[in-house]
């Protein structure tokens, strides 16, 4: 079953049955498949399977920092071996960047400059953009799926404003979204787009959950997974939100002749090199060889043996979506080897040969008794693999997965490339430019506070009011300042409609729109009178991202919740915009496109630790919401001396049978963002 797969050559891929749609194919260059590394051997591995090209990630500034990465050195030595051969190198410099980092992070980015010079950097924050050209970085430039570019219409945004090569689309698009996005792509940016690895259960750049309940921010790499575990609604115990892999495998032929496409990438930087090389030479074999029957079947068993979860499309095919978050199929890291056996003695008898140096692991990484095994001497199949030494006991009928495998060919292919590299080349010493730093904005006389509703609120305002933009809403006149908030998350679908909302919204003269994201400018007439301020969700942290939006012609912004007491001042005291807080409000854990099949709407669910949450739907999107509010009011008085300018106070409407706690919620202003 586990045989290493034979060599397989580059040609291009092959035209479907139209004569017609294969010239349009032929003409296109074939989609490069961007393989993960988290680490030498992982990289190693992408490198001899023969991947286009290798995104990884440094020990700062990325968003998989459960991964090893890589020091300047070894990753210059790495690089210097792709580039012989042909692999073009990505690093990851994809975390929302603070202002205390601003210094560290333009350091870095001129040593990665000089010594390692990558093909391209994969970024989500604004600032870091800013930065990488004034350090003079002249390689690529790739907008993360942290950013959450979601609708076409950013794209033309995105192309004007900030020099970006490639922008890389959220895993919730379907093909038909796809070939939306990849129709309104202008001239020199490309797509890049996700046909393996794990999902996230909320959306990329939307997910607070991690942070909210332990301080571990995803959008900094660090976050711990709640949506792994167990949850319990009306007394059930289940992995509510835990997603399958996305796997798209023989579907992939459909994105061969969609234009602007042109990368296929493959998640996984916290996997091994056995993960790495068989993903990779499965998607080599079904872009090159898609129409083989036999080198389909290769490639779907190659999949099956690359230690994954169980695979879905998602939402690729619109016509038959499919919910990652199924509670009926396994979602547990690795290949299913069996389940535990046997009573005083537990044993595994595997599905499959068991090899020496094989990595199980027993159970989930949450339940208190999961070990991992190394196997120190081969299990045939249906074997008897002793447990009892095995640390504490886990339970009869306890799933074991196979993890990690290093077969003695792969290890012998990674061994030769591993001879091959040599010292890092000889770099020039000393800043190749200075950083200059935006130019402080004075602090505002003009505060008030702004409670933003989402229904109709029961008492007049005196001052503005925040609304966010909705039929409803617009249909009802009202007195005042109003500013309308846009959502957080724009779907193409849903993109027309939200030009003619903002249109009839502007009519009556707004105080100012809020977006969602910066790219939801796009969206906006070119002629308008409103101030347009940056929302919450646009993730800001530092005043180089604040400067781009300034540059933009934003009259404002409102920082990331997520920040601690010292980020918010220092970010204050340096910022080029006036700036606005969620002072108080129900903040959500995360925002997704799906509800789980099993999850109830409206009702509470509890965590292991008897934390309540609930879903609502807005819009096109569900909201996952604690039960608990963000509460910053008793230091208020010290963020205005700061210079914060507006306070926002969030009003969400809670169902029925949901009762918020009185807890203190001060999120990271104590400990500070992680």
């Amino acid at each position: 079953m586990y045989r290493m797969p034979q060599e397989v050559d580059h040609p291009m891929p092959p035209g479907p049955s139209s004569s017609n749609d294969a010239a349009a194919v032929e003409s296109l260059p074939a989609p490069e498949i961007l393989a993960p590394a988290g680490n030498r051997a992982a990289f190693l591995a992408a490198v001899a399977a023969g991947a286009d090209a290798v995104y990884c990630g440094l020990k700062q500034f990325s968003a998989r920092m459960a991964a090893k990465n890589f020091q300047l050195e070894e990753l210059s030595q790495l690089t210097y071996l792709a580039h012989q051969r042909g692999v073009r190198v990505y690093v990851t410099l994809n975390t929302l960047l603070k202002s205390d980092e601003v210094e560290t992070a333009a350091t870095l980015l001129d040593e990665l400059n000089r010594r390692v010079q990558p093909d391209a950097l994969i970024v989500q924050d604004l600032g870091i953009v800013r930065l990488a050209r004034q350090v003079g970085y002249k390689g690529e430039l790739h907008l993360s799926t942290l950013a959450n570019v979601s609708f076409p219409a950013a794209l033309g945004v995105i192309q004007a404003h900030f020099g970006v090569t490639r922008v890389v689309l959220p895993r919730e698009l379907s093909i038909d979204e796809i070939k939306q996005m990849a129709d309104h792509c202008p001239p020199g940016l490309s797509l890049e787009t996700f046909i393996h690895g794990a999902l996230c259960y909320a959306v990329s750049g939307r997910c607070y959950w991690s942070s909210y309940l332990g301080g571990r921010s995803g959008l900094r790499g660090r976050c711990v997974q709640p949506c792994r575990r167990l949850y319990r609604q009306s007394q059930q115990r289940q992995r509510l939100f835990s997603c399958q892999d996305l796997g798209l495998d023989v579907l992939v032929k459909v994105l061969l002749g969609v234009p602007h496409v042109t990368t296929w990438k493959i998640e996984g930087r916290k996997k091994g090199p056995h993960y790495v090389y068989y993903t990779v030479t499965a998607y080599r074999l079904l872009r090159d060889h898609g129409r083989d029957p036999d080198q389909k079947k290769t490639a779907l068993a190659l999949l099956d043996q690359a230690l994954g979860r169980t695979r879905t499309h998602y939402r690729f095919l619109p016509q038959r979506p499919q919910n990652p978050a199924a509670t009926d199929r396994q979602t547990g890291s690795g290949l299913l080897a069996g389940k535990v056996r046997g009573g005083p003695q537990p044993f595994l008898a595997p599905r499959f040969e068991l090899l020496v140096g094989d990595q199980l692991r027993v159970g989930y990484e949450d339940d208190p008794w999961h070990r991992r095994i190394r196997i120190k001497r081969g299990v045939p199949k249906r074997g008897r693999l002793d447990l009892r030494h095995a640390g504490r006991r886990a339970p009869k009928g306890a799933p074991v997965f196979l993890v990690d495998r290093r077969e003695k060919a792969l290890d012998a292919k990674l061994s030769q490339l591993d001879a091959q590299l040599g010292p890092p080349p000889a770099v020039a010493t000393g800043r190749s430019k200075r950083m200059h730093r935006p130019r402080r904005l004075k602090a505002s006389r003009h505060i008030f506070e702004l409670p933003v509703h989402r229904l109709p609120p029961k008492r007049r305002s005196a001052g503005g009011i925040g609304l966010w933009l909705s039929e409803g809403l617009l249909r009802q006149r009202r007195r005042g300042e109003i500013w309308w908030w846009l959502p957080p998350v724009i779907w193409p679908e849903s993109e027309q409609q939200w030009r003619k909302l903002i249109e009839r919204a502007l009519l009556n003269r707004p105080a100012a729109l809020v977006l969602g994201a910066p790219w939801q400018l796009g969206l906006l007439p070119r002629k308008r009178t409103t101030a347009i301020w940056a929302g919450p969700f646009c993730n800001l942290a530092n005043p180089f991202a604040l400067e781009s939006l300034r540059q933009m012609g934003f009259q404002g912004a409102f920082v990331s919740p997520e920040l601690g007491q010292h980020d918010y001042l220092q970010v204050a005291a340096e910022s080029p915009l006036p700036l606005g807080i969620v002072l108080r409000g129900l903040w959500p854990l995360g925002i997704a496109r799906v509800l789980p099949d099993a999850l109830e709407a409206g009702k509470p669910f509890y965590s292991p630790r008897d934390e309540a949450a609930w879903t609502a739907t807005h819009g096109d999107c569900h909201w996952l919401f604690p039960t608990w509010e963000l509460d910053l009011s008793a230091h208020q008085h010290q963020l205005r001396k700061a210079g914060y300018r507006i306070f926002a106070h969030l009003h969400e409407p809670v169902p029925q049978g949901i009762r918020l706690k009185k807890r203190q919620g001060w999120w990271n202003w104590r400990h500070g963002l992680q």
